[in-house]
């Protein structure tokens, strides 16, 4: 059908609308992704979606299309982390987890963080402006990121979106223009342009109760050996440092599991719940109450100060959030089954300067 007729059948009101069958879904978001669609038909369908709610059918047909317009390699080693953090970003604390890939290097999981530099409603800081401001490279296509995990003196990467997946990337002017978060929101950290030759984890966040389900569904149709959906700060990966959150995980075949998880039980104490902002950031003037009013780039600056000071030994929250995001990872993975005996892991990777090592070679080779 023409993207008139999928529009015509989405976007009727709250009881006439009709839901799209996934191989309609799939088509209708190919003639987006292609450049086939005119861009307000586009913006229509994306927000009559939205604004009807997704089916699962209509999410797996989106899916479909964008990992096949995904550039996806194999790794030469057996096990990727693919850590996907929001595309959007933060505005009102440090996203630390920029910073997670190379611990997680050091303690033998190659890790790979996918991002872009500046996508909507929030606009914030993300891990490509974060690891940008530290000197680390951040235009590597998927093929090379893969060696990059396959060098034993580094071990992790970043992927951006702009060479992951050009078409959706070429969305990002029409995302802004509509305001609301279509469902690419959503299927974005899902496409894994980084596996590993048997097996592929799945680490991301979310806010609403309703995800956990939807992103275990979804990663298992994505090819994702496992996936663990944290309750985190923003959406993040890493959960709050000083009260108890949660994630929903499964591995292979099994049920979805729901775990709770307590910041003291991995050996985190804090008074704040997240790396705070600093005072005297840059300030913006927000176009909404999402946007917020730091500006991302200077708060990405900041981010990345801190990030290597954690790595040289600092003490802190930004340090905490390191351990707490990296031991989680561990004990999911079933590589420690101690939540404390994964902090104290984490902890020597940090301590033995390991880390920090595998963060200064992946700026100059």
């Amino acid at each position: 059908m023409s993207m008139r007729q999928y529009i015509q059948r989405i976007a009727t009101g709250p009881e006439l609308s009709k839901d799209l069958s996934r191989e309609e879904a799939k088509e209708a978001a190919q003639q987006i992704l292609s450049g086939a669609a005119d861009p307000v038909q586009a913006a229509i369908f994306l927000i009559a979606l939205r604004m009807k709610r997704e089916t699962m059918d209509e999410n797996r047909g989106v899916l479909d299309a964008l990992l096949d317009d995904t550039n996806r390699v194999t790794a030469r080693v057996p096990r990727v982390l693919d850590l996907a953090d929001p595309y959007d970003g933060f505005t009102r604390g440090m996203p630390a987890a920029a910073f997670l890939p190379p611990v997680l290097a050091a303690c033998g999981v190659p890790t790979v963080s996918n991002g872009a530099e500046a996508i909507g409603p929030k606009y914030g800081a993300t891990h490509r402006k974060v690891l940008r401001a530290a000197g680390v490279p951040v235009d590597f296509k998927p093929e090379e990121a893969a060696r990059r995990l396959e060098d034993p003196l580094i071990g992790w990467a970043y992927v951006d979106q702009r060479f992951a997946c050009p078409a959706l990337h070429a969305l990002v002017d029409l995302r802004t223009r509509i305001v609301k978060r279509p469902c690419l929101t959503t299927l974005e950290v899902l496409l894994g342009p980084v596996r590993g030759a048997e097996q592929t984890h799945l680490v991301t966040g979310y806010v609403h109760k309703p995800y956990p389900p939807i992103y275990t569904a979804l990663a298992r149709q994505s090819g994702y050996t496992s996936a663990q959906i944290v309750r985190g700060v923003e959406g993040g990966v890493i959960p709050s440092l000083n009260q108890p959150s949660k994630f929903f995980a499964y591995h292979d075949d099994h049920d979805d599991k729901e775990t709770r998880l307590d910041p003291i039980e991995f050996g985190i104490v804090s008074s704040v719940r997240s790396v705070p902002l600093p005072e005297n950031l840059p300030s913006q003037e927000a176009q909404d109450d999402i946007q917020g009013v730091i500006d991302s780039d200077g708060l990405a600056v900041a981010t990345a100060r801190e990030g290597v000071e954690a790595l040289e030994g600092v003490h802190g929250p930004f340090r905490e959030s390191l351990v707490y995001g990296a031991a989680i990872s561990l004990c999911y993975l079933g590589i420690e089954k101690n939540p404390e005996a994964a902090g104290a892991l984490v902890r020597r990777a940090l301590d033995s300067g390991d880390a920090r090592g595998r963060f200064e070679a992946a700026k100059t080779a």
